[in-house]
């Protein structure tokens, strides 16, 4: 498994009735897989995020939205970026990434991190905790699902969470592969070095050739081979289809992501993602489109000056 070039939907806020809003969305994914991103990943949030749009915007439930995305698509892979560990309980995760395998004729990818978004918790009534508390539980959390994703039963007599020989049956795979998101050296990094197949970094762009050189660290500390751990970087799109356009958009990016957007047309966004992202030694790329992705034939535009990049 890697993600060499993937297409996050961030944004189901669409012109037109309710009604249409997942015709949209799947359009969009198949749009993707003809013109060559390898996955497409949704987000699992609950209320819109800061930055995108207002938290009562539409948002659509991850695992539901991918299961009806696996039936009209063939050959892309599904995954969210990232599932925020905090909703589920870690067997149950298991079991609903593996039947998204099942139904997708082995295309999941398990994305999981350790949840961040503090509000959803409150109104939801998922319990927050502390920022180290949060990482205990998903190490907990990974110490359940990735055996179960093996085939083998989750034990595990935590203090966070218990499994008493999980099952996991029907599995298409011998193991469906994981990846962590987030940015952390000292927790998210080792966690990844010794459960994950795919690290998806979040971070500024300024910063990533150090973050992958951190990121292998971790993997040697370990005796991993750091070449087994593919890495991805989550880029905001901000593109236009023509310098007025993308000006428009320019005045458009929050503050706080304004070292994680790219802004221009295609090509221009593409030029950046070689110097700003692949240059900095990542693998592969995941773009968003969070204003216009929605407009028919945007995504196969897109993906047509990003898929040289990484082919």
């Amino acid at each position: 498994m890697t993600i060499r070039l993937g297409y996050q939907i961030p944004n189901y806020t669409y012109p037109g009735p309710v009604e249409t809003l997942f015709d949209t969305v799947l359009a969009q994914a198949k749009e993707a897989e003809a013109s060559g991103f390898d996955t497409v990943l949704v987000m699992d949030h609950f209320y819109q995020l800061p930055g995108i749009g207002a938290p009562e915007n539409a948002m659509l439930e991850a695992y539901t939205t991918l299961g009806a995305l696996s039936g009209g698509t063939s050959t892309i892979q599904l995954s969210t970026l990232v599932t925020g560990n905090t909703y589920r309980n870690p067997a149950l995760l298991a079991k609903t990434v593996t039947t998204l395998d099942v139904v997708s004729h082995g295309r999941a990818i398990l994305g999981i991190g350790a949840g961040w978004f503090e509000r959803e918790h409150h109104d939801m009534g998922f319990e927050f905790g502390t920022f180290g508390q949060r990482f205990e539980r998903l190490d907990e959390a990974l110490q359940i699902i990735t055996p179960m994703l093996k085939g083998e039963p989750g034990v595990l007599d935590g203090k966070w969470y218990t499994a008493r020989g999980a099952m996991n049956n029907p599995r298409v795979r011998p193991n469906i592969p994981i990846m962590l998101g987030g940015s952390g050296e000292q927790k998210t990094f080792r966690l990844a070095a010794r459960f994950a197949d795919h690290m998806n970094i979040i971070c500024d762009t300024d910063d990533l050739s150090r973050k992958v050189q951190v990121l292998r660290q971790r993997c040697e500390e370990i005796g991993r081979d750091p070449a087994t751990l593919a890495t991805s970087y989550l880029v905001m799109g901000l593109v236009g289809e023509d310098e007025q356009e993308v000006k428009e958009l320019g005045s458009q990016i929050p503050e706080d992501r304004r070292n994680r957007t790219i802004l221009g047309t295609a090509d221009q966004v593409a030029e950046q993602i070689q110097e700003r992202v692949l240059n900095a030694g990542i693998d592969g790329i995941t773009i968003n489109l969070p204003r216009n992705g929605h407009r028919p034939g945007f995504v196969s535009h897109v993906g047509a000056a990003l898929k040289p990049l990484v082919s």
